[in-house]
């Protein structure tokens, strides 16, 4: 009917609905039409409960202006597959019984902890049965319950990559284990430099440098005689070469494994997965129990489900062709702009990260690309000890053609000075 009403042809009526949706504001479901999203920034909160959110963060420069964050860790929210979790919730109200409404066990459903055995059997070579799995609330959950469990006996330090994930760093501090930072090279983390007996890493790809543990180095980790927390935060997402397997399908009795579906479905939705050695379960699911006594069983229920049917599968092949596109405009737009950084973690996930030959602190050249209206994350809020600028570029959220826009600004912002700074 609009392309008629313009007189226009009907593909280019369908591209600008696309282009609305991948750009999130608008939504479209089968059935239902598009229909066009409130503001991203939602309704004015309290001014206490704003300033106790503020203080959860990092420390972002003034947003009001930002209408391009490239923050890392954020997805693509508007592919999120409203129509297929509207059909398998559906069917799962038909089929569930009274019974799977009620307190069950804390470490989750039966039939998604089942699904989950299976699909990281296939994608990512873990060995575990559905008994050995507990569904946590994300991969935060994860670290803090094995935070409180190792604390409870004794451990109270662990070695972290640095540089490494500031969020994974800080949810283990906040249950009392101390971070301690391992040097990080083209080859991942440096096993010779471990001395606690525990270590938190991210080795199929590394956040935020990017790089793969190097086989040499896997060799080490599993020959080192401690318990490796392995956060396979972004799995789902390769690109240019297959996924290396996960670490604890080498040496289950070794490695805690956590994954989620942030990355992949939303982090709103608040569902991930922890795989530790069978010694440490009966402590994590006492405080997982203790915690929040599991989580939602309608949610998991539906995951099981999308699991089973192939749809989460699907979804995911989906996703990745979408982020590539996205990846491949971000590269192109800083080779044209920025053609002197050097950009690494181009293969997988859904950020990248610029290394730049600059005296000017990475922190100042953020504030620079903030007041051109990109947010971006300096590599120095991720590290223990100073190292060489960078800047993180989360690329997920955003369609090709503004991720050509952002590469544009960066390159004016990071070799002009700003009228006007930030402080």
């Amino acid at each position: 009917m609009l392309a008629t009403e313009l007189r226009i042809s009907r593909g280019v009526v369908v591209e600008a609905y696309q282009r609305l949706i991948d750009e999130g504001l608008a939504t479209g479901r089968t059935g239902a039409g598009t229909t066009v999203l409130g503001h991203g920034r939602g309704a004015a909160l309290p001014s206490d409960r704003r300033r106790a959110l503020d203080d959860l963060r990092l420390p972002l420069p003034p947003g009001d202006h930002i209408d391009l964050d490239l923050s890392p860790g954020v997805p693509d929210l508007s592919a999120f597959p409203r129509a297929q979790w509207l059909r398998a919730e559906r069917a799962v109200l038909d089929e569930i019984t009274a019974a799977d409404l009620g307190y069950g066990d804390p470490g989750g459903t039966p039939r998604l902890r089942a699904e989950l055995a299976g699909w990281l059997r296939r994608t990512r070579g873990v060995r575990a049965e559905a008994d050995d799995i507990i569904v946590v609330g994300g991969v935060a959950q994860a670290l803090a319950l094995l935070a409180q469990t190792l604390h409870a006996g004794g451990v109270t330090a662990a070695a972290v990559e640095d540089p490494g994930s500031r969020g994974a760093r800080d949810q283990m501090t906040h249950w009392g284990v101390r971070a301690e930072g391992v040097p990080v090279d083209d080859e991942g983390i440096r096993v010779d430099r471990i001395t606690q007996s525990v270590a938190v890493l991210t080795p199929a790809h590394q956040f935020p440098i990017g790089v793969v543990l190097s086989p040499a180095r896997r060799r080490a980790l599993l020959a080192w005689d401690g318990l490796i927390v392995e956060d396979d935060y972004d799995a789902e997402h390769r690109y240019d070469r297959a996924p290396v397997a996960a670490l604890q399908g080498s040496a289950p009795d070794q490695v805690a494994y956590a994954g989620s579906v942030s990355k992949s479905l939303a982090p709103g939705m608040r569902l991930g997965w922890l795989i530790a050695p069978r010694r440490m379960q009966a402590a994590l699911l006492e405080a997982k129990h203790d915690s929040d006594l599991g989580n939602p069983a309608i949610p998991q229920l539906v995951l099981a489900r999308l699991l089973a049917s192939g749809d989460y599968e699907k979804h995911l092949r989906l996703v990745r062709q979408r982020q590539r596109r996205r990846r491949d405009a971000l590269l192109a737009g800083l080779e044209q702009h920025l053609p002197e950084a050097r950009v690494t973690g181009v293969a997988a996930g859904l950020h990248l990260l610029i290394m730049l030959e600059s005296d000017v602190a990475d922190t100042d050249l953020a504030k620079r690309a903030a007041a051109h209206g990109v947010l971006v994350h300096p590599l120095s809020w991720h590290r223990l000890q100073p190292g060489p600028p960078g800047l993180i570029l989360g690329y997920a959220a955003h369609s090709p053609d503004r991720l050509a826009e952002a590469a544009k600004r960066l390159g004016r912002a990071l070799r002009d000075e700003v009228d006007e700074p930030f402080h």
